[in-house]
């Protein structure tokens, strides 16, 4: 390589090379882009890179066996933009970066980095992110932060960091996620944090910070999730924090010491989906949370709350009973003996001997009913050998537990929030790793209403369960529990397209062939649900999110059938409600709930305009008044 004077790229990503690095690559002053992602190579003496390339402007070696310290030439390579050296065995201290640093991106996130995060940092004036996440870095976060006026990620969790936060990160004003979460800061969230009103995560858990929880995150009118569980914050809970209707993925105030009720104004949190007060000293009953129809995780357990449980909470009791232990006198509303079984409640209103007769008369019951469908079983069974009907290639409609559902729900640990990959419109999906070779995700589809037609919903499943095509995510199985059902998916290494576009996370690089190779399978996948589907399936709800990338960059679409499956189950026969995702639908679907092929394709215009810019369908590029 050092013998090509004109190679400019060198990308050898998801492969299987081990080895040393050669260290001739910093003699080819042609070289910009090197990108290693994914091998086992590991590199031998890495300060005689010889200067690391004066003309390298990115430079991807995550994924391998890099072992040492970052080479203090890294940071002097003024040319370099993106630098990612992220799960290696990095060790020592990051490098100083010079005065005239271009970088715009930096991933070393999952190395064994121990040193302190230097002051030179302030030299990337240019960074739009930086995650140094699952280090061991340690001392105090330097003033010179306040200099990254571009910066929109900082992620600097699970590391040794502790002292109090400067004022002067309230500067970096185009801050979109802060995650400082699991290190030992402590002392008050600085009052200048309210500057940064474009925060949609706010992540600042496990550390000792203390005071009150800050009046100032109401001005937060973007905001999406607040982690501030196991902390020392104490007093009551700011009914300010109610008027942050735009909460949707998380709000976290656990293993706290805060005292009082909760707040009446969180009956207008009406987006969110997962609220943990657990481990505090609140009292009072859970009025406040009656209406929150859109809750998917809910955990009050060991405070001193009172008073009968909410109605929309009960199915959130019968799946999660561990997440409402603790209250001694919360109880179910009278008549609700179905969230008695598991649970540690009463009746309201009864006594313990009254619940044990209840139980009783739930096992009789249950006996009985087990009697019946054995029965109802065996009949069924004949008819169907009689019938010798073949149902090869649709997947499984389970009521209830399976092996495989248990398996997802150990590895997911009752689907806990930590392995939340991602919100949607129709629910929310987790990652279940089952073994090394055998993941999943999972959606977790919740019915507002009544679960319907079982015979509906399994013709529906079924139907979208026998699709096959190479640009479509495989429906692996499906089950119902309660009022709500699991969706099996086979698992995408490289996320979705909203990510890789817009740097969620380090994607691949995205060159135009690969951009080409996108618009290309998508347009196949879409052609296939049209055109060769009997009957012909229309997505509705067509965006870059429902698009995700195998390890080969090959696009697979989500979520086709879905939105007419969650629309028969949801909806009334009164419903109008509009299916799809503003900036991507096409203007007359604002009018009906009618569909076509060329509603469909208009949002994949949209996907394409987005696939070429960058820029999201919904940004001010798209909006600007002029």
């Amino acid at each position: 390589m050092t013998e090509l004077r004109n190679l400019k790229n060198v990308t050898l990503f998801n492969n299987r090379f081990s080895g040393v690095i050669p260290q001739g690559l910093g003699i080819n002053s042609s070289l910009v882009q090197i990108d290693f992602t994914n091998n086992n190579f590991c590199w031998r003496h890495p300060t005689k890179y010889l200067s690391w390339g004066n003309n390298w402007r990115f430079l991807n070696l995550g994924y391998n066996l890099l072992e040492g310290n970052v080479p203090a030439d890294v940071g002097n390579c003024s040319s370099l933009r993106r630098l990612i050296l992220r799960n290696n065995k990095l060790s020592g201290s990051l490098p100083d970066f010079a005065e005239d640093s271009s970088l715009l991106y930096m991933d070393l996130r999952e190395n064994n980095l121990n040193g302190p995060l230097p002051p030179s940092v302030g030299n990337c004036v240019n960074v739009t992110m930086i995650n140094l996440s699952s280090n061991k870095i340690k001392g105090s976060v330097p003033q010179e932060i306040g200099k990254l006026v571009n910066l929109h990620v900082l992620d600097l969790s699970s590391n040794r960091l502790y002292g109090q936060l400067p004022s002067q990160i309230s500067q970096c004003s185009k801050l979109d996620i802060l995650n400082l979460s699991f290190n030992s800061f402590n002392g008050t969230v600085p009052l200048s944090l309210k500057n940064l009103l474009l925060l949609s995560q706010l992540m600042l858990q496990g550390n000792q910070f203390s005071g009150g929880i800050p009046d100032f995150l109401s001005g937060f009118e973007m905001l999406l999730e607040l982690q501030l569980g196991a902390n020392n914050f104490g007093g009551m809970i700011p009914s300010s924090l109610g008027r942050v209707s735009s909460l949707q993925i998380a709000l976290n105030l656990s293993s706290n010491g805060l005292t009082g009720q909760i707040p009446s104004e969180f009956a207008n949190l009406n987006r969110l989906q997962s609220l943990d007060v657990s481990n505090n000293n609140l009292t009072g009953e859970l009025t406040s949370l009656r209406d929150l129809s859109s809750l998917l995780q809910v955990n009050v357990s060991y405070n001193q709350f009172t008073g009968s449980l909410p109605k929309n909470l009960l199915n959130l009791l019968v799946s999660f009973p561990s997440s409402f232990t603790g209250n001694a006198g919360l109880c179910c509303p009278e008549g609700e003996f179905s969230c008695l079984k598991n649970s540690s409640l009463t009746l309201c209103g009864g006594s313990r001997i009254r619940k044990d007769l209840s139980t009783i008369a739930i096992v009789l019951i249950s006996l009985g009913s087990f009697f019946f469908c054995m029965l109802l079983f065996l009949g069924c069974g004949c008819i169907l050998l009689g019938r010798r009907r073949v149902t090869e290639g649709r997947p499984s409609l389970h009521e209830g537990s399976s092996f495989l559902l248990n398996k997802v729900i150990e590895a997911t640990e009752n689907l806990n929030e930590k392995y939340i990959l991602g919100n949607g419109a129709h629910g929310t999906v987790y990652k279940a790793l089952l073994s090394p070779n055998e993941v999943y995700a999972v959606k977790k589809l919740v019915f507002s209403t009544q679960k319907g037609s079982n015979v509906s919903m399994v013709r529906e499943i079924q139907t979208v369960g026998k699709i096959r095509h190479r640009n479509l995510v495989r429906l692996v199985d499906f089950w119902l529990k309660n009022d709500y059902g699991l969706i099996l998916y086979e698992y995408m290494e490289n996320g979705s397209l909203h990510d890789v576009l817009h740097e969620i996370k380090p994607p691949p690089v995205l060159e135009w062939n690969a951009r080409y190779k996108i618009a290309l399978g998508i347009a196949q996948g879409l052609a296939y649900l049209h055109d060769d589907c009997n009957p012909a399936i229309i997505h509705r709800d067509i965006k870059p999110r429902t698009f995700f990338l195998d390890s080969n960059m090959e696009p697979h679409i989500s979520d086709f059938g879905i939105a007419k499956l969650m629309d028969q189950i949801s909806a009334s026969p009164q419903s109008s409600a509009i299916m799809g995702t503003i900036g991507y639908m096409s203007p007359e679907t604002a009018f009906t709930t009618r569909r076509n092929k060329e509603s469909d394709m208009y949002s994949y215009g949209v996907v394409l305009l987005e696939l070429i810019t960058r820029k999201m369908a919904f940004g001010s590029i798209f909006f600007r008044i002029t």
